[in-house]
């Protein structure tokens, strides 16, 4: 299939102002820059998230003594409610990235009023590198399980996330199994999009949408050299295609755009999962590139997506 025809015509517009040098890859920004410059794209690729959504801020400590900043969305009117939460941690390559980013996501998964979602920030690279965000993960689904009475919340809760965000949330699935002494939250599913799996090596996607489809290689290549060294990378917290999952972890949807580098290593993750014994939805979400969750104003194909993802999950 061919791309959707708004989204193209956005990376066309996109490889124009390249060419013009109004602006350039990622890869080529400093980390401030790329911050700045992935920040402001959040108001172009999604202007007019659901407002009739409570968001209360909440403050979440970590086992070195950090305090990271969360959110808490349920839909207007439904705050007397004990809902089931998502657990969302946001993308950005470890490095970019943060709860203003993906404050359209957040309010788009709590406005039908099914679930809460609880998205936490984790403290990112270079300045924090790996496992920080790992870890950060962890104590904040631990957090989750100790407060979630208190917050009002039903106890059962999905882990959920975007490209890096999703790494973390399965990350998280796995550690409920492979360590569940250290991990208290036991997600009863997982929403993966997009997923970084494998980050010690590149796959022939790596190659063949390496650049012009707004995620690219050489930007993920400087994502990973910010996040860990080449040891780390082989370490399952990074890369989770290799983690020794050989029992079930909580059933998955996983949905990856078509022409996305990593394309490849999520459908080898839909693999190594279900030879595990896991349970997993594969949607190869057709016409799409990375990061397509928050780009509900570029194509109203995107509300398809955010639908069908909501009904697997009532269905679990």
């Amino acid at each position: 299939m061919s791309l959707d025809p708004n989204l193209e015509a956005f990376l066309e517009l996109a490889e124009l102002g390249r060419l013009s040098g109004k602006s350039r890859p990622m890869h080529e920004l400093s980390v401030e820059q790329a911050r700045e410059e992935f920040s402001n794209t959040s108001h172009v690729l999604d202007p007019d998230p659901p407002g009739s959504v409570a968001v209360t801020p909440l403050s979440i400590p970590t086992r070195d003594g950090a305090t990271l900043q969360a959110r808490l969305y349920r839909a207007s009117g439904q705050q007397g409610q004990a809902l089931p939460t998502i657990l969302y941690f946001h993308g950005g390559g470890y490095v970019v990235g943060d709860l203003d980013s993906h404050d359209p996501v957040c309010r788009r998964l709590a406005a039908s009023g099914r679930f809460a979602v609880l998205a936490p920030t984790y403290r990112r690279a270079p300045e924090a590198p790996f496992p920080t965000a790992a870890n950060d993960a962890s104590d904040c689904a631990n957090w989750l399980v100790e407060q979630a009475q208190a917050l009002g919340l039903a106890e059962r809760f999905a882990v959920a996330g975007d490209s890096v965000g999703a790494t973390l949330a399965t990350v998280l699935a796995a550690e409920a199994v492979i360590t569940p002494e250290q991990q208290k939250l036991r997600p009863f599913a997982q929403l993966l999009f997009y997923p970084v799996t494998d980050i010690s090596r590149q796959s022939d996607s790596h190659r063949r949408y390496a650049e012009g489809y707004l995620l690219e290689t050489l930007t993920l290549e400087w994502f990973y050299q910010h996040y860990c060294t080449a040891e780390q990378r082989l370490d399952w917290r990074a890369s989770p295609l290799l983690s020794p999952v050989t029992a079930p972890l909580a059933p998955t949807y996983l949905s990856l755009a078509e022409y996305d580098p990593l394309v490849d290593e999520g459908q080898a993750y839909a693999e190594h999962l279900r030879q595990g014994g896991t349970e997993v939805t594969l949607v190869l979400e057709r016409g799409f590139t990375h990061d397509f969750l928050r780009m509900s104003g570029i194509t109203d194909e995107v509300a398809s997506i955010y639908r069908n993802a909501e009904q697997w999950l009532l269905a679990r």
